[in-house]
């Protein structure tokens, strides 16, 4: 599992992986199975309801419905899945930590102030202990007592078969890419997984009370590509089989000195350019590449054509006068965000992290969720939102003269 908005480093964490956060996450079978699976329904108010809540190691779910009337579902021991479990809670049950991401933030202490939206239980992943191995997303974590509870303003109902389900105050939202994770892949469409694991249409706001409708045809089992939307940070899923053909981080390096090989070169300064190594991602190096956003024009730093309007932010190029905004060039290091092994030849707007054309025009499509009701495409390395007619821009080097 990627976390973009935390991988949204470019790769890492502000402050490095630490323990369960990290910018990436791998799910190994477990030495013991640790999954569960709906077993008894109790409805509440009976001791073997209460008792269900309290036993420490019993897992269980609980929908209140009133004050008066609580319906309790017991989990049972399933020996042929585990459980992972994804929160804001940095408590045992939790297996993969994530916080909010602010676009462009540095360090965590510009994280921290903002008050965070994600769940501190926020959803639970099953996956088969044997071949295919099949991976199934939930709404909903079990906290340190082994339960859920969905309060009486949670939405939640009675199925046909007479079972209960819900939805989380915020919701745990997915997209299946169309064509899986490749240089072909299209954007599907955002849906809603239930506490059951149920498939529905959005809301109309992240925390309406009214359920979408469900969608019958669809299901719960991630996909390579499948995003996982948990209101504040967006995570993608990639499959053992998806990343055997993604390019490698040695794959992305040997494509850095490639690029740096070829000597491009400053056409006003005439100063040879090169990338810098992946390692050294947040310092702006004196070769630096840098860029015309609005017409793809890669220069060295130079400090003229500043324009004075809008804060001196936007520059003239030097080479065809178009004015926009000049930026640092940085490649995108993340092999995982990657629909091919293509060259880096284009850059995100407005934030300049490189990687192949095919990569830039599939996530430039991508709406991304943002807040609670609106949607906007972002770079994947940095969570900055795209800008610009395309959100991404052809490159244009000038090599050398001699």
């Amino acid at each position: 599992v990627y976390n973009p908005k935390g991988s949204l480093y470019n790769g890492s964490l502000p402050n490095g992986d630490r323990g369960r956060r990290k910018s990436r996450f791998a799910l190994f079978k477990r030495p013991k199975a640790n999954g569960v699976k709906p077993s008894t329904v109790h409805i509440a108010c009976t001791p073997q309801a209460a008792k269900a809540i309290s036993n420490k190691d019993q897992h269980s779910i609980s929908y209140t419905l009133s004050r008066a009337q609580t319906v309790v579902v017991e989990y049972t021991h399933d020996s042929n899945t585990d459980m992972f479990q994804i929160g804001r809670s940095t408590e045992s049950p939790i297996d993969f930590v994530v916080t909010d991401t602010v676009p462009g933030s540095q360090s965590n202490s510009d994280t921290q102030s903002v008050q965070s939206t994600i769940s501190r239980f926020a959803c639970r992943i099953i996956c088969e202990r044997n071949p295919p191995f099949t991976a199934r997303i939930y709404a909903a974590g079990f906290d340190s007592s082994k339960n859920i509870f969905l309060g009486e303003k949670a939405a939640k109902w009675k199925t046909s078969d007479g079972q209960m389900d819900g939805l989380t105050t915020n919701g745990v939202l997915v997209m299946h890419p169309r064509n899986g994770f490749t240089e072909d892949s299209k954007p599907g469409i955002w849906r809603e997984i239930s506490v059951c694991g149920n498939v529905f249409s959005l809301r109309e706001t992240r925390s309406a009370q009214q359920r979408g409708k469900m969608v019958e045809v669809e299901t719960n089992q991630l996909q390579d590509g499948s995003l996982i939307d948990l209101c504040g940070a967006t995570l993608l899923w990639r499959t053992a089989e998806g990343l055997s053909h993604t390019p490698t981080v040695k794959h992305l390096e040997a494509l850095r000195q490639e690029i740096n090989a070829a000597r491009p070169q400053c056409p006003v300064g005439f100063n040879t350019l090169a990338f810098p190594s992946m390692k050294r991602k947040d310092v702006v190096d004196e070769k630096q590449p840098w860029v015309y956003l609005n017409c793809g024009h890669v220069h060295g730093y130079h400090n003229w054509g500043n324009k004075e309007e809008r804060d001196g932010k936007d520059r003239e190029c030097p080479m065809c006068r178009s004015v926009g905004p000049y930026v640092p060039l940085w490649l995108g290091c993340e092999a995982g965000f990657y629909v091919d092994a293509g060259p880096p030849t284009h850059a995100f707007s407005p934030c300049g992290h490189v990687c192949s054309e095919k990569t830039t025009a599939y996530w430039s499509q991508i709406p991304l969720p943002h807040g609670t009701h609106t949607f906007h495409a972002a770079c994947p390395f940095c969570a900055h939102q795209l800008a610009g007619e395309q959100g991404y821009i052809r490159l244009i080097f000038q090599g050398p003269l001699d």
